[in-house]
């Protein structure tokens, strides 16, 4: 089973019936022991950091979040989810993260229309099971002011050129983190999600 973990920040129910489409039981779950006992784990989320770490320690998702991390289950990260793995963020102030990437979540550079919003490609810089079937320079669907900068260049999956190239899309193990929206990304989207629905 895959449990989406709901803490109040983003449009859940879109994640879930991506994963639906593409033959996944997917659960929605403010219980963080539904999200222990979880095959699979996905942290999705749109707005602001600081908010978004508030509600994971208000409902004690971040201590169900390390063991299912710990015990080598699949963890997959959508857009702020993806942002949260990281150590901090700059965003409105100096917020902890979850830390289980290194590195800090960063502001695009003065100049650069923000929100980076619409479709854009993506650049694979390593082979990774996420990634089965997906071609290099595949377009996905982005909204976001703010990128990932990861402590380990190797944990850099793809690259994404607007103005600067950022990673969109980090993975380490058993840890996936994805910038833009694979459930709004059309076929291809799809495709990453039957991904990591199939990862053992």
């Amino acid at each position: 089973m895959i449990t989406i973990i709901d803490y109040g920040m983003g449009n859940l129910r879109s994640v879930q019936k991506g994963f639906e489409k593409v033959g996944f039981d997917a659960r929605i779950s403010s219980d963080p022991n539904e999200v222990r006992k979880a095959d699979k784990v996905v942290l999705p989320g749109v707005g602001a950091f600081g908010d978004a770490m508030h509600n994971l320690r208000e409902t004690h998702m971040v201590e169900a979040i390390e063991e299912t991390v710990k015990a080598g289950k699949p963890f997959l990260g959508i857009c702020l989810g993806l942002q949260l793995m990281f150590e901090s963020s700059e965003e409105f102030g100096l917020h902890e993260g979850l830390k289980l990437l290194p590195g800090h979540v960063r502001m695009f550079p003065p100049g650069l229309k923000i929100p980076h919003m619409g479709w854009n490609q993506i650049e694979i810089q390593k082979d990774d099971s996420i990634l089965k079937d997906i071609p290099d320079r595949s377009a996905f669907y982005f909204v976001h002011s703010y990128y990932v900068d990861p402590g380990d260049s190797g944990d850099s999956t793809t690259l994404t050129d607007y103005g600067i190239k950022f990673t969109s899309i980090a993975s380490s193990e058993n840890l996936f983190g994805i910038q833009f929206h694979p459930e709004k990304s059309s076929t291809l989207g799809l495709r990453i999600l039957k991904n990591f629905g199939e990862l053992r």
